[in-house]
């Protein structure tokens, strides 16, 4: 068993009180109490370095010894508590419960006397921190008012919504009638690109085109990160053409209203209804919605899409049949129909709405849990590294996306943390079917392929998105930074050996069951430093990717984190 050296018990006075650190999820690690709550032990010499009680914990060891990474103790990442399957750490279900959104700060002690060492296993823990006062702050205001005002996602919502409504402007004034003529065309064309930038099949395709095209030495090292972060924040587009859509449709239904004489009733009401329909989606996608009621978000922007779609079919084949002159409807439809724009992009975007759905299948599965925590799903097939995928137990009803693991031969698999119904049910109730899409989608880590050196950080069940880097050959060199509570036990022995057979050089593993909670975003920059990392990428909960995000970036070092509408 590997043996590491942490401060012994009698070198380090005793405290009068225990009380829990906790992450996100309400896990607890245990310190020791201290009059300044941000102050922390002074760093240990192993082997002539400086270093921390964070841990450089490769599986395969050769020696008896230990690496110690060196990094600053003074500041400790403190994550607030929530249902987020990236959390650090896991703990009783009733703490968490009752805790959900208290954040606690952790606070240290450490005697003026020379520390000694001692061995520990690797199962041991460290030593147990102090009660402090909670500090509320709930994870929905992490990521809704703490984003920032210039994000690349909010810039390109922006600069969507103002190039509509200038082109509004200009047609309502009359130096764009072409515009004024087609309202109805101009809210079809945004429907379209919305579509395009939702579309996994079209972004499967735009993210292989910028991968192969920039993924060589040559490309400037900004001109990739810049594509990255086009590419991560398509969300804004999507947003700012779903606003646009509806002010066209109102734009087009005054205009209608006010010459209806030269239309029919019909008309009027298919196009009212197209609009309640689009002005409910919007309303569900607002972020304190979607992020209390995600549910409600989901089916209501599915089943309200669908049938604004059915009837968007209805108005085109209504207003170009219909004959203002005779009041009545001509039955030479599909000589017209064929000539209009509104009917080939409505019909792309019933092909790019329709497309996953065809590679729907309910498929068998084998799941197995080594604890109540985590889940791992197996499924038949090799799988590129990078690729995401969803799977269901309903396919009507609700959907969830995992990182996919996979050696690229004959199978892949999805860790599931348990932090939801869903995946609670995977742990409690394995089931031996699941609904799957074959069209697997990329995301943030496929464009892990486009550099050259990558550092990859993960906390919990978010080293799922990394894996298949560690056991596919991969263009760019990828180092790790895994931090997570109880690795064994928690995320099982398959999960681990993947991490043990990768190089030892290149992995940092931080057990916060053993050596507590580490700053996280120091100990990233740390590491991107020694590796001469070019990016790094980080999935965390919302906080602690954001905390590592700005610090890389604060330090020098592009970074990449999931952004709340990823």
């Amino acid at each position: 068993m590997m043996e590491l050296f942490v401060p012994s018990k009698t070198s380090m006075k005793s405290p009068e009180k225990i009380a829990r650190f906790s992450s996100c999820r309400g896990v607890a690690f245990e310190m020791k109490p201290h009059s300044d709550p941000f102050a922390g032990p002074p760093p240990l010499f192993v082997d002539g370095r400086r270093g921390s009680n964070r841990f450089w914990l490769p599986w395969n060891h050769q020696d008896a010894s230990f690496r110690v990474y060196p990094s600053d103790p003074s500041e400790r990442s403190m994550s607030m508590r929530s249902s987020h399957f990236c959390d650090l750490d896991d703990t009783d279900e009733n703490d968490f419960e009752d805790d959900l959104t208290d954040l606690e700060k952790g606070s240290f002690v450490q005697d003026e006397k020379e520390q000694k060492l001692v061995p520990v296993s690797f199962t041991s823990k460290c030593e147990q921190p102090a009660k402090v006062a909670k500090q509320k702050e709930s994870r929905l205001s992490i990521i809704l008012l703490d984003q920032g005002l210039f994000t690349v996602y909010k810039r390109l919502f922006m600069v969507s919504l103002i190039l509509n409504i200038i082109g509004l402007v200009l047609a309502a004034t009359g130096h764009f009638p072409y515009a004024r003529r087609k309202s109805a065309l101009f809210s079809i064309w945004n429907i379209f690109a919305l579509t395009l930038c939702r579309s996994e099949v079209f972004l499967r395709v735009v993210f292989w085109l910028a991968v192969k095209v920039l993924g060589r030495s040559w490309v400037p090292l900004g001109f990739k990160t810049a594509t990255t972060s086009l590419l991560q924040s398509l969300g804004g587009m999507h947003s700012g053409c779903g606003v646009s859509s509806v002010a066209w449709l109102v734009y087009a239904l005054l205009l209608t209203l006010q010459n209806r004489e030269n239309t029919s009733p019909e008309i009027i009401v298919v196009a009212s209804t197209i609009l309640a329909l689009l002005c409910l989606s919007c309303l569900a996608a607002f972020p304190l919605v979607r992020h209390l009621h995600h549910n409600v978000f989901e089916r209501t922007h599915r089943f309200a899409g669908w049938t604004a779609l059915a009837l968007l079919w209805a108005f085109l084949l209504l207003t170009i049949s219909y004959d203002p002159n005779s009041k009545s409807y001509s039955n030479h439809l599909s000589s017209r129909l064929i000539k209009q724009q509104e009917f080939w992009f409505t019909l792309a975007i019933t092909a790019l709405i329709i497309l996953p759905w065809v590679t729907v299948r309910r498929v068998p599965v084998k799941v197995s849990a080594s604890s109540g925590h985590a889940s791992i799903i197996k499924f038949e097939g090799g799988v590129e590294a990078g690729l995401l995928g969803r799977i269901s137990p309903s396919p009507l009803s609700e959907w969830h996306a995992f990182g996919i693991i996979s050696d690229g031969k004959t199978e892949h698999m999805m860790l599931a943390g348990a932090v939801g119904d869903f995946t609670k049910s995977l742990v409690s109730d394995p089931p031996s079917h699941l609904w799957v899409r074959k069209v697997h989608f990329a995301g943030l880590p496929y464009l892990i392929n486009m550099y050259e050196r990558v550092m990859v950080v993960a906390t919990g069940s978010g080293i799922c998105v990394f894996l298949s880097f560690l056991l596919q050959p991969c263009s760019a060199d990828v180092c790790l930074v895994w931090v997570a509570k109880g690795i064994e036990h928690n995320f099982g022995r398959e999960i681990k050996g993947i991490v043990n057979e990768y190089p030892n050089n290149k992995v940092i593993v931080h057990d916060t069951a053993v050596c507590g909670r580490p700053n996280v975003a120091q100990l990233s920059i740390d590491a991107a430093k020694n590796w001469g990392s070019q990016v790094v990428i980080v999935t965390s909960n919302p906080q602690g990717s954001r905390d590592v995000v700005n610090a890389c970036k604060a330090a020098g070092i592009p970074a990449f984190g999931p952004i709340w509408d990823s």
